[in-house]
């Protein structure tokens, strides 16, 4: 019978990827527990072990990307922690009202030192928009420039953010177009952020759930919030939107998207970075707007996902020094973790980065797409 170790190291080498080899993307074995961890327990044995530095690689990035080319994730069989969270997302509604501010606490508000030593300037906390930017900064302003322009926003009218993170859309859209925006968040620290640095525009974050919604707005729009609502509340988003929206005004959906449908969440994303977070499929967007909206524009940048998340991995590990006085090594290991994994996710194509434009009844003569 194989050892743990020959079974890993057969699989990792159809991926080209060597146990202690020399290669970047190889990975470096401190602790051979480490082979029967992820064998036994798939992504979370996988992580908690990185985690624990019972492993290590110098591109963890690029190993991911090797490992998700080969889909060496449907090559093991009986990951017991994968089954049961997809068991429990068909039973359990993980996008709650009563768990809704759980992501808030357990991730936004770990410290806004964290995200202004990753982020950019505005704290945008998104995918960027990379087509003409050289830099984080410009990449970001383009993204929200884009979605301005993507929705037609013109001086005066009312626009609502729902999770609205930090501010950085509400702010630019109030600095740039005159508008007048509300954004909603589960977010403390997001929202005593946003209201100290917008408080000389007409900007306003409410802390609330985005079922609580109930004024009426000319636009609405939504950047990386959906990821956090669970396809058991996808149709009651588009609901609350519908309610939101004026009847000849835009909504525009930002939002990481899967190759396939899914109802579970990633065990270790789960327990460590996004608590009930789960991403939407083309299939499951499509069924939650039915009947509710058109579908005017579907644009695509997921490659530039991968940038962005590499950008902030650059600048999370150049500012390391100023934040490990308030972070031991382990949430080091872990972030890195998670923003190099992620980033591989979107380098492999396994995860897209969608922008959608919704209206309510048509646009009369037809939608321009904006690139």
């Amino acid at each position: 019978m194989q050892s743990d170790k020959e079974i890993a190291a057969k699989l990792l080498a159809s991926a080209g990827i060597t146990i202690d080899g020399s290669q970047s993307y190889d990975i470096k074995v401190y602790d051979d527990r480490v082979y029967g961890r992820v064998l036994r327990h798939g992504t979370l044995g996988l992580g908690e072990s990185y985690m624990e530095g019972w492993w290590d690689c110098v591109e963890l990035d690029q190993f991911f990307f090797r490992v998700l080319n080969a889909d060496l994730e449907h090559q093991i069989k009986g990951d017991w922690n994968l089954m049961f969270s997809v068991a429990l997302g068909h039973v359990m509604n993980a996008g709650r009202k009563s768990k809704a501010f759980e992501v808030g606490q357990k991730h936004y508000d770990i410290g806004n030192d964290l995200y202004n030593a990753m982020l950019d300037k505005r704290l945008t906390y998104t995918c960027g928009y990379w087509q003409y930017a050289k830099n984080l900064d410009q990449a970001q302003e383009a993204k929200l420039d884009l979605v301005c322009r993507k929705i037609g926003l013109k001086k005066g009218q009312t626009i609502l953010d729902i999770g609205s993170g930090w501010g950085s859309f509400i702010g630019y859209a109030a600095e740039k177009y005159g508008a007048t925006t509300t954004g909603v968040t589960v977010s403390k620290e997001q929202k005593k952020y946003a209201d100290e640095r917008y408080k000389k525009l007409p900007v306003k974050t409410i802390l609330e759930d985005y079922r609580d919604v109930t004024a009426k707005f000319d636009h609405v729009v939504s950047l990386g919030m959906f990821e956090h609502v669970g396809y058991k509340n996808y149709r009651t988003y588009m609901q609350t939107v519908s309610n939101s929206l004026k009847d000849d005004g835009l909504f525009l959906l930002h939002t990481i998207g899967g190759n396939v449908s899914t109802t579970g969440i990633d065990p270790w994303m789960d327990k460590y970075i996004f608590p009930n977070g789960m991403i939407p499929s083309i299939a499951q967007i499509s069924k939650a707007t039915e009947g509710l909206f058109v579908m005017e524009d579907w644009h695509n940048f997921g490659t530039d996902y991968d940038k962005t998340l590499m950008a902030w991995y650059h600048n999370f590990e150049k500012n390391w020094g100023s934040l490990q006085n308030n972070y031991d090594e382990r949430f080091h290991r872990m972030w890195r973790y998670y923003l190099l994994s992620c980033a591989a996710g979107f380098r492999a194509r396994k995860l897209q980065l969608w922008q959608i434009v919704l209206s309510k009844n048509g646009l009369p003569g037809g939608y321009k797409s904006i690139r």
